[in-house]
């Protein structure tokens, strides 16, 4: 039987028999299996493209012949063909092979694409920079799949393509019915006649004027390698359509029909001792609470880009299936969709991962925020994500929230104060509001000592001293908390608190500053223009003369690891913020910062 390990790249696979490349197809399929679920990552993406991945690099020479792939957690088997299956066991683990295309990692993967609906926009560049050199000896793929196409992005290229027939692209059309869940919206039903009906009319990239081949059998290799060499051979854009199916080969993910095993997470170690009851995870704790005030709410809907079930929406949709609008992977019609229901007298809560909402900015800014719209953005996976890498850290949200006049951004600490701010964010009507959340468990509450003005104090020092104000924003309680503690064994007093709402800059928290000493912000997003920016920036405006200390990431591309190992890499431990402090207030090292604190190895007393 023919290996994945007797085949060394690209070179060795077209030099395969048919019945032994349908070998090899079996046999990454199994390593597919093997090894995600044991380390976790993108499953169903991978197997449902295995066979179209394998003749890809059969007709086409990769790199010379440029591949790229749209949301690309589904090369897994690209990666395998490439030279990077004896990797496999570190997937998305730190320091191992990346869940997503990696320039560092192989001249193959000329792009770092993770986000949908972007992939014909490089690939009409690419055709344009070929035409402008003079680089005839080379093709330009790009793989797309059919829910990536509900995104207008993808819309916009095709039209430049389509007016290119100097320029040959072959737009390979992964067609699986679904992105995350089942795709919605006219782009299926077109596709679906497509499938079904005979070819007496025309399709919609022939009427826009390009050229189409299919459908084919998108695990039919033959007939996947003969509709690419035509294609190829045709000299202008072309679609290739392809019907493939998501999860394929293993049966768990073909029975699922909820996402066909979108992802799946690692395998459990086996244990001896019971498992403790789990803690509730941010998603859950906000979606049980949204489809609760739904019922006391009439004037709330929903809205998600494609991702219902991730974003928490199950249970509010399943109440309300009239109040929920799932727009496909388009972020930026969602915003500007949800700006309209505003007008129209609801309120509508955007649910959508931090990342993601980058893609919508102008629209929160232009069409939401300038016409005051009454919209509530719940931002799942924001700060440190982790495995997933730089593409999904959610590390910018606050940085670009302080430049919308106008918002309220909520950082809920626990699940207490995640339902508390969602039920003051509905109260809103004069304008818009944020939500942020990191992906996991959302932990134990962390209860409040006192109150000021709506602001939480977490911790009061011992004593009079006001020497040291700790402003916790969002889940870095626990950490302030600490640091405090380890603050506090030096003789200082601290004060801890959580503004829960922390843009605009509460005035208290202002107040509360020019009292004290020091201020130190800790959050988990990027330090320039953030929320410690933020407040610094408000004392100063009130004339404070009170340094202030902002802790948090840099503003550069983190690799993908565990969350607690990201953050402890750049300071954010109770420890290093404590140390940072002390010095600063001992008078050691007046300029103390983030890039002076050497990171613990993973395990030390953090």
């Amino acid at each position: 039987m023919t290996s994945i390990a007797s085949v060394h790249g690209p070179d060795g696979l077209r030099a395969l028999t048919l019945p032994q490349t349908e070998e090899l197809a079996a046999d990454i399929r199994r390593l597919l299996v093997e090894e995600v679920t044991r380390t976790g990552g993108h499953l169903g993406p991978g197997l449902g493209v295995v066979e179209l991945t394998l003749a890809l690099h059969r007709v086409f020479e990769s790199p010379r012949d440029q591949i790229l792939w749209d949301t690309g957690h589904q090369t897994y088997p690209h990666k395998i063909i490439t030279g990077r299956a004896a990797a496999f066991g570190t997937l998305r683990q730190p320091g191992g092979l990346s869940g997503y295309p990696s320039r560092a990692e192989s001249a193959h993967d000329l792009i770092e694409n993770s986000h949908a609906s972007t992939v014909l926009s490089y690939a009409d560049g690419l055709a344009k920079a070929h035409r402008l050199t003079g680089a005839t000896d080379r093709a330009v793929v790009a793989v797309i799949g059919d829910g990536a196409l509900t995104g207008g992005m993808a819309w916009e290229a095709l039209n430049n393509l389509a007016d290119g027939a100097d320029r040959p692209v072959v737009v390979v059309l992964n067609d699986n019915t679904r992105s995350y869940a089942p795709t919605v919206g006219g782009i299926p039903a077109h596709l679906a006649r497509l499938r079904t009906e005979d070819r007496s009319s025309h399709s919609v990239f022939e009427n826009l004027g390009l050229a189409y081949v299919g459908p084919v059998d998108g695990h039919d290799i033959a007939a996947l390698e003969e509709a690419l060499r035509h294609a190829a051979g045709l000299g202008r854009p072309v679609v290739v359509h392809c019907l493939t199916e998501k999860g394929r080969g293993h049966a768990p993910a073909e029975q699922d029909e909820a996402d066909r095993f979108h992802a799946v997470r690692p395998r459990p170690a086996a244990r001896t001792a019971p498992r403790p009851a789990p803690e509730p995870a941010w998603t859950d704790v906000f979606g049980e609470e949204l489809a609760a005030l739904g019922d006391r709410h009439p004037e709330v809907v929903a809205l998600t880009a494609a991702m219902l079930a991730p974003t928490g929406l199950t249970a509010f949709a399943d109440r309300f299936p009239d109040r929920t609008f799932d727009v496909g992977i388009a972020e930026q019609h969602a915003v500007t969709s949800a700006a309209g229901l505003a007008l129209g007298g609801l309120h509508p809560v955007v649910a959508v991962y931090a990342t993601f909402l980058n893609r919508a900015f102008d629209q929160m800014l232009l069409d939401v925020a300038l016409h005051r719209a009454p919209v509530t953005f719940v931002l799942d996976r924001a700060g440190v994500t982790g495995d997933d890498g730089a593409s999904h850290n959610g590390m910018w949200d606050l940085t670009l929230f302080q430049m919308v006049p106008g918002l309220r951004v909520a950082a809920p600490r626990d699940a207490a104060t995640l339902r508390r701010a969602l039920r003051e964010a509905l109260a809103v009507q004069d304008g818009p509001t944020a939500l942020r959340f990191p992906k996991g468990s959302a932990g134990p509450d962390i209860p409040a000592v006192a109150t000021l003005d709506g602001m939480d104090v977490l911790r009061r020092p011992g004593s009079y001293a006001r020497d040291v104000l700790l402003v916790s924003v969002g889940a870095m309680a626990g950490v302030c908390l600490e640091a405090a503690d380890r603050i506090a064994e030096h003789g200082f007093g601290v004060t801890v608190v959580d503004p829960r709402w922390i843009a605009p800059v509460p005035d208290a928290l202002v107040e509360l500053g020019l009292g004290h000493a020091l201020v130190a912000t800790v959050e988990d997003g990027g330090r320039s223009g953030g929320a410690g920016a933020a407040i610094s920036q408000a004392l100063a405006d009130a004339g404070a003369r009170t340094p202030v200390r902002t802790f948090g990431l840099p503003q550069r591309f983190l690799d993908h690891g565990r969350r607690d190992d990201i953050l402890a890499a750049h300071g954010l431990t109770g420890r290093h913020i404590a140390r940072a402090v002390v010095e600063a207030l001992a008078g050691r090292d007046d300029s103390v910062s983030i890039g002076d604190l050497a990171p613990q190895p993973v395990g030390a007393d953090q």
